[in-house]
């Protein structure tokens, strides 16, 4: 009997090797790589999935939405997860490559905007969060809190969250917008780390997985589209619908139309079971469920 194995691995890095030498996997066998916001929720359905198929073998890998579509246009994973679209940039590799990439919308998510639970900083606009990214609000008094320098944290540029976070809020909508990331913003290689340094330190400004909050240790805020909307907090209800402004769907790629053991956990993934766990790890489902 194969035992269910699964990594939590943040790679810096994926080599780039042509499909043929892709090594081949047993039928049972699925290898999930990529986003770091879904990895936990990867394991959950994972190890759901085992409870009932104990011969199936699943591993999970984080590391970035990057990493696991690198890795899918390589051919060295079954499913990708991505808490971003792929690009057309990398869809045109895939299809040079022989695959044809199929999109499933897995989950949603808010992207929460946190800080430490004693900041009295408790809202914020789109463009005072750009404002922040991009270094021209760099002192908590200036957006009604303490009279300290901002310590401002981002994921790194392999996350999906990074660039969700780039395109819609430091850009305010606009994925073509000329603004960047300041230098003085602090990239870290995972959700884990970017919650851990909300907890402990009480300067810090950073953007997580809904997934990643946990009361008492961070705070999320809420968030305005603009100064004359309301402010919305980051909760499912909000994010079903609609209200929250970066929210965001979560989604599994695979390099063809899954088939065998593949296609098997994604309808897990997508059945009432399946979303349930999707609940159970603080995120959104795509439908309601029972």
């Amino acid at each position: 009997m194969k035992r269910l194995l699964i990594l939590l691995l943040l790679p810096i890095g994926i080599a780039l090797v042509a499909q043929g030498c892709a090594r081949r996997r047993p039928e049972a066998t699925v290898e999930i790589k990529g986003s770091d916001t879904m990895v936990n929720l990867g394991q959950a359905w994972a190890e759901a999935y085992a409870n009932e198929h104990p011969d199936a073998n699943i591993t999970v890998t984080g590391g970035g939405s990057g990493v696991g579509i690198a890795a899918l246009i390589n051919g060295d994973t079954d499913i990708a997860e991505a808490s971003r679209e792929m690009t057309p940039e990398e869809l045109a590799q895939a299809r040079e490559n022989g695959m044809s990439p199929q999109e499933f919308t897995v989950a949603r998510d808010g992207v929460s905007v946190i800080v430490n639970p004693v900041n009295p900083v408790g809202r914020l606009t789109v463009d005072q969060l750009s404002d922040i990214y991009t270094g021209k609000i760099t002192n908590w008094k200036e957006v009604g809190g303490r009279d300290t320098k901002m310590v401002v944290l981002s994921r790194d540029r392999s996350s999906g969250t990074h660039v969700f976070f780039l395109e819609h809020v430091v850009r305010k909508g606009n994925p073509k917008g000329a603004e960047e990331y300041a230098s003085t913003v602090l990239m870290l290689p995972s959700s884990r780390a970017i919650a851990d340094e909300a907890a402990a330190n009480s300067n810090v400004i950073g953007y997580v997985g809904m997934g990643y909050v946990v009361k008492g240790r961070q705070k999320p805020i809420g968030i305005a589209k603009d100064a004359n909307s309301p402010y919305v907090e980051p909760t499912p209800e909000n994010v079903l619908n609609g209200a929250y402004p970066i929210a965001r769907p979560l989604y599994f790629y695979t390099p063809k139309e899954p088939a065998g053991t593949v296609k098997d956990f994604i309808d897990f993934v997508l059945s009432d079971e399946g979303q349930r766990i999707v609940a159970e790890q603080e995120f959104v489902p795509v439908r309601p469920v029972p």
